[in-house]
């Protein structure tokens, strides 16, 4: 099966926002918005449909390890030696910082981290009239959270947030942020050395009861060969799943 989860489907309450309903979901504010494009983000109202989309097509490549699909910022953690896996949303870099796509590893881990913000970011703050330090002290101020691992591609890592409202957005500085109560798990379960694959996916097709699905989400904004009509990556992810099926293109 290349399907998990299933499509939910609740009522808001009084004074809450879908971000709220995301994060008790465990899903971030694009999914929850493309999902309830209808409904107004930070007032639905009481009592107002949304559509929890908790179902996923798995990642096309192999099925171990991290796997990263910066398309639909989300995280697929497969648990080694078992038919398990786990799934969070992300933050990721926004437009000129994107996370970059690649094979790499968990190098190491660290729980309350300080951060050493690279001078191009230094730089950054101090345009906006802002100070920021050599080393940013384990605490509330720090935006990496209680936990972090460490990529093997020098300065990016997984981590937690003191800023969970930026989970489901691009607004890192290429870093990958999780939910507190999601990095927090995921930090004991992991091993270093654990490979991480981060790819670039928006079109998935997977195989349910012989049945063929499609999960598309919008292309990032920097892959100008994914934008407008091009559907060319959309037919190529059907036509990989057609192969050696009982139904033939």
């Amino acid at each position: 099966e290349d399907l998990i989860g299933q499509l939910q489907v609740t009522q808001s309450r009084y004074e809450e926002t879908l971000s709220d309903i995301a994060r008790r979901y465990g899903l971030g504010f694009r999914e929850i918005t493309q999902a309830n494009p209808s409904v107004d983000p930070w007032l639905p109202g009481e009592g107002t449909r949304v559509i929890i989309p908790t179902r996923f097509i798995l990642p096309p490549g192999p099925r171990q390890g991290i796997v990263i699909n910066l398309a639909e910022l989300r995280l697929y953690y497969y648990l080694p030696q078992q038919q398990r896996v786990i799934t969070h949303p992300l933050g990721i870099g926004r437009q000129g910082w994107s996370t970059p796509v690649g094979e790499t590893h968990i190098s190491r881990k660290q729980s309350n981290p300080s951060w050493r913000p690279p001078p191009s970011i230094r730089e950054e703050y101090a345009k906006q009239g802002e100070t920021l330090p050599p080393v940013v002290a384990p605490g509330p101020d720090n935006p990496l959270g209680e936990f972090a691992l460490y990529l093997g591609r020098p300065g990016y890592l997984l981590h937690g947030t003191n800023r969970p409202y930026g989970v489901g957005m691009r607004v890192s500085h290429g870093c990958i942020r999780l939910y507190p109560e999601d990095i927090e798990p995921l930090f004991r379960e992991i091993s270093v050395g654990t490979p991480v694959r981060i790819i670039n996916t928006p079109y998935k097709a997977g195989w349910h009861q012989q049945q063929l699905y499609i999960e598309a989400h919008p292309p990032l904004l920097e892959q100008p060969m994914q934008q407008g009509k091009n559907l060319t990556p959309l037919v190529s992810a059907i036509v990989e799943q057609l192969k050696g099926s009982p139904i033939q293109p």
